[in-house]
């Protein structure tokens, strides 16, 4: 069974995880952007496809993300709640990107965020996570220009 102080270290861990990887988003560090993640990782993003199965597919979609920006990302992660059991956990939040493409768009929106999480050989893994963008239901437009 798990302790109030077994929940509280694996909860920390994993805001220490998710913290590190921001900076590395925002340093547009791909190796550090990626290293929590399990093999068998499946991504639903807000781009297509509906789904991304497996670390090669995910890692393919941060390396052409991060090129899409002409300087440094701007990542921020708000209201950030984390749940840890024995074993698995989950979390989600609000987060927010901005900075100019290299189209010279600028670009500045929030997304939804739910990520899984599975204890492998000691170590906190993503094995799920799940990005969305609410739509507006009488144009069928996503809503980019939300904010919290």
């Amino acid at each position: 069974m798990t302790t109030a102080t077994s929940k509280t270290e694996d909860e920390y861990q994993i805001r220490k995880l998710i913290d590190d990887q921001a900076n590395a988003v925002r340093a547009k560090d791909i190796n550090g952007s990626m290293s929590n993640y399990a093999p068998d990782i499946v991504s639903f993003d807000v781009v297509n496809p509906l789904q991304k199965i497996g670390l090669d597919a995910c890692r393919k979609r941060a390396e052409e993300w991060f090129s899409s920006f002409q300087g440094a990302i701007g990542y921020e992660i708000s209201d950030l709640r984390i749940t840890a059991g024995e074993g698995a956990a989950f979390c989600h939040s609000l987060n927010r990107v901005n900075g100019t493409k290299t189209d010279g768009v600028e670009i500045d929106m929030w997304w939804r965020a739910t990520v899984c999480w599975r204890k492998i050989d000691g170590k906190w893994m993503i094995t799920h996570e799940h990005n969305s963008v609410p739509f507006d239901m009488e144009s069928g437009k996503a809503s980019l220009d939300l904010k919290p």
